[in-house]
């Protein structure tokens, strides 16, 4: 990876093209040919690279290569904010990127330019709860509590009381410890992992989580969550002063829709309203303490709210920040029906009861924002308006009573988010097309992109009601809106994302760059299998009517059963849900499927708790290295599917028991499928058949992670052999899939994979090094040839000019003038 550096010099070539609003790109592994990587960003020139980018991790290490090649060598230094979904995949990043650099200073020239690649600088940003390293705090499980007491310790009230009064209140000395440096200079140049800034924390003294975000404004690259930039809460708090003409990219973006509907949705449930009216009653309370102690402070606070004023408030001590889209956030003075503390708790309390009134209905609800508005006020007498300052307000007073332990209120928080969201977002009615979805009767105009779903059970069977209020935005576009207006270069990238087309319809932009790149391996390094049938010629499938058959269950369970016999250490099986895995497994126990795996390897099962699953990860894993070999039970969309690499001996085989749609009985699916038809004209099937390739892409591609990797992907359904379905996958993948091997019976599939898994099995080195697996001296071979060349180049352009010089008359040269006899 790192051995590149000066094959980058002799490959740039450039071309006028220029970023608008967003480029959409999708990256396959192995050897990749791509553009969009080197730019001279001052004279709108986007250079193009030709080089060799091993995979896996390296899918990310990409842009890093080029994007820091780039920064280092053209004057315009712009700022890389590099979007990731997991903290695994962060480090990653970081760690790439930290040795590719190391590696450039080390084969630096000139001090000079040595220089200039030491003061490169890249961060990553993550959760208090993973760069805390107070004694006490970060022994806190839970990541809402450990923010909770850092707040508590690090606020500016807290410390400007702390330094004039030592010891009056707990302060944290970490953070003190960065008052006293320069701002600009907490931490050294470089580049550091999260593991790093953990360290030189405790060495220096100093808070890790504080080093990072004050060093953003500062640094080159910062890699950070989607959620600091498309969530509105976060965003405002995180990345408000982030420079406009920085460069966004998003890598694995292949579920980017779903973060951006998440980041504008709120779920309240009765739990969550008991707690709220607990945390309205608390603030009642402190009220009534303050004005006994200090009433000045509510005098002072209602004033300033009277004559419209904001107080400046670092970003590191908001409790809340506004959950609205920057162009919705209101510049007027907070309504009076809510301006006295009293007042305001009043109303709240009011709002609480309302909802919790509401949640007492058996029946399902849906309306839109508006619908909810008119009958909160014909109930309760609660107007619009002091709902949208709801949140700034609550933010306000909790500053004001200076009340510490804010995760008793994060309950209140969503409430007030709720408030603020639904009256923001009111306007627009719901499509007629609703009426046959609800039986309900709404106005014939275009969607709002929110609903508001009450549903008062969990599942259709249930008995015991379990409210939940759904605030649901249905429109993907309305969170990255923002992000393409502010940054004028966005990169939208991704192994799995396709097909490309359905991205710019979903998020409404047009991208001025869309390419796909194929993989190219001197050998076939995988081999994809599409089973359509069992070894009884029943065909298998796990469509509703068909997936409980004993029949096709005893398939999937033989199919489980062969691979365990011959495909060493470990394999990775995913469902569609956990609900139909529980079924799966609970039925090959009876069958005794179960029985004959455990012959073989060992059994692992991921759960919906983070823990158990971790837990399973790590004894899979150890089971593999040990040789014993394990399979690992898994479900589409869960945690095993999205960041967890399964390399070498950890996954040779990926089965997708299935195809992985979404369960289409969902009302908010109902909805967002409802809003797509009409708004965009996306239909119901197209989304559905494109999510669930998405996703069936994403659990199999865990199974191929470097250049150097190999293994099976065996798709276990019928209607992956359909055309439509294949066309969904990624280009990568489907080039792969031949006629042969798109419709296979099980004893036909074991043939293949046996077949592939003595010849992948051979040396590659006679075939594999230095076609697409180079070494260093195939580079400094590569170098050599390419420098005689433009020698040879340079040359011939030389001795053409002297041609040029000689002759430049016509001809005739200078002497030959002079000596010519011009006499007639």
């Amino acid at each position: 990876m790192c051995d590149l550096k000066r094959t980058l010099d002799a490959t740039v070539c450039s071309s006028a093209l220029h970023f608008l609003s967003g480029c959409l790109t999708q990256f396959s592994l192995g050897t990749l040919r791509f553009g969009d990587a080197v730019r001279d960003w001052e004279d709108s020139v986007l250079a193009f690279l030709d080089c060799l980018i091993p995979t896996g991790a390296c899918i990310s290490v990409s842009y890093l290569l080029c994007r820091s090649y780039s920064q280092q060598f053209y004057p315009a230094r712009r700022k890389l904010i590099y979007c990731s979904r997991t903290v695994p995949e962060i480090e990653k990043a970081l760690a790439e990127l930290k040795r590719l650099m190391d590696y450039r200073i080390s084969q630096a020239e000139t001090e000079e330019e040595k220089e200039k690649e030491k003061s490169y600088t890249g961060l990553g940003l993550t959760s208090r709860k993973n760069l805390c390293i107070h004694p006490e705090v970060s022994k806190e499980k839970k990541g809402k509590v450990v923010d909770a007491r850092c707040r508590d310790l690090t606020n500016s009230a807290a410390c400007e009381k702390g330094r004039a009064d030592p010891g009056s209140v707990e302060l944290c000395d970490w953070h003190e410890n960065l008052g006293k440096l320069e701002p600009g200079n907490l931490i050294p140049p470089g580049i550091w992992t999260l593991a790093d800034v953990l360290q030189y924390g405790r060495d220096k003294g100093i808070c890790p989580y504080f080093t990072v975000r004050r060093m953003m404004p500062f640094v080159d690259i910062i890699i950070y969550s989607f959620h600091y930039l498309l969530d509105p809460k976060v965003a405002e708090q995180v990345s408000k002063e982030l420079s406009k003409d920085a460069i966004v990219v998003f890598d694995e973006a292949h579920n980017i829709d779903n973060v951006c509907i998440e980041s504008l949705s709120i779920d309240l449930t009765r739990p969550m309203l008991d707690s709220a009216a607990r945390s309205v009653s608390k603030l009642g309370e402190k009220i009534e303490e303050i004005k006994t102690t200090d009433a000045a402070k509510l005098q002072d606070e209602y004033a300033k709210l009277v004559e419209g004023l904001q107080d400046d408030v670092d970003d590191t001590d908001g409790f809340m920040a506004n959950p609205l889209l920057p162009d919705d956030l209101l510049n007027e003075a907070i309504p009076g029906n809510i301006r006295k503390a009293e007042h305001f708790v009043a109303f709240l309390k009011r709002f609480v009861e309302y909802l919790k009134t509401r949640m007492r209905v058996l029946h399902v609800v849906a309306e839109t924002p508006l619908s909810f508005l008119q009958h909160l006020k014909d109930i309760t007498y609660i107007e619009r308006r002091p709902l949208r300052f709801c949140a700034e307000r609550l933010q306000s007073l909790i500053r004001t009573l200076q009340i510490s332990r804010l995760d008793e209120y994060s309950a209140l928080q969503k409430v007030a988010s709720f408030a603020t969201l639904v009256s923001t977002y009111e306007k627009g009615l719901a499509p007629s097309s609703y009426n046959s979805l609800w039986n309900l009767s709404f106005c014939k105009t275009l969607p709002s992109g929110f609903l508001l779903i009450l549903e008062p059970f969990e599942t259709d069977n249930a008995t015991v009601p379990n409210p939940v209020f759904h605030f649901t935005c249905l429109d993907p576009s309305l969170a990255i809106k923002p992000v393409f207006e502010r940054f004028s270069s966005v990169v939208i990238t991704s192994g799995t994302i396709s097909p490309l087309d359905m991205y710019p319809k979903m998020l409404q932009f047009t991208p001025v760059v869309q390419e796909t790149y194929p993989m190219t391996l001197t050998r076939n390094a995988f081999l994809p299998l599409v089973i359509t049938r069992g070894s009884d010629q029943v065909a298998i499938s796990s469509r509703f009517e068909v997936r409980n058959d004993p029949a096709v269950v005893r398939n999937f369970g033989s199919i489980l059963i062969e691979y365990s016999k011959i495909v060493p250490d470990g394999i990775v099986a995913f469902f569609p849900s956990y609900l139909y895995m529980e079924s799966i497994v609970a039925a090959w126990n009876d069958m005794g499927i179960l029985n004959e795996v455990w012959k073989h390897k060992l059994i692992f099962v991921e759960t919906p708790d983070a823990n158990e699953t971790s837990i399973a990860l790590e004894n899979y894993r150890r089971a593999c290295d040990n040789g014993r070999g394990a399979v690992l039970l898994s479900v589409a969309r869960g945690k095993v599917s999205e960041g967890i690499d399964f390399d070498h001996n950890y996954g040779r085989a990926v089965i997708m028991f299935g195809v992985p749609y979404q369960y289409t009985e969902s009302r908010i699916l109902k909805a967002r499928l409802e809003y797509l038809r009409d708004a965009y004209r996306i239909r119901e099937s197209e989304f559905l058949g494109f999510d669930a390739m998405r996703n069936a892409a994403q659990c199999v591609g865990r199974v191929l992670r470097g250049k150097t990797d190999w293994g099976l992907m065996v798709f276990a359904d019928k209607r992956f052999a359909r055309a439509d379905k294949r066309a969904k996958l990624p280009r990568w993948i489907n080039q792969y899939i031949t006629e042969t091997a798109s419709n296979l019976s099980t004893d036909m599939a074991l043939t293949l994979s046996k077949l592939f898994m003595r010849t992948i099995s051979q040396n590659p080195n006679e075939n594999q090094t230095g076609i697409s697996l180079w070494t260093l001296e195939d580079v400094e071979k590569a170098q050599a040839k390419q420098k005689a060349l433009a020698l040879e180049a340079a040359q011939e352009r030389e001795a053409h000019n002297d041609d040029e010089d000689e002759y430049g008359d016509g001809g005739i040269n200078d002497d030959m003038l002079v000596d010519f006899d011009l006499d007639v």
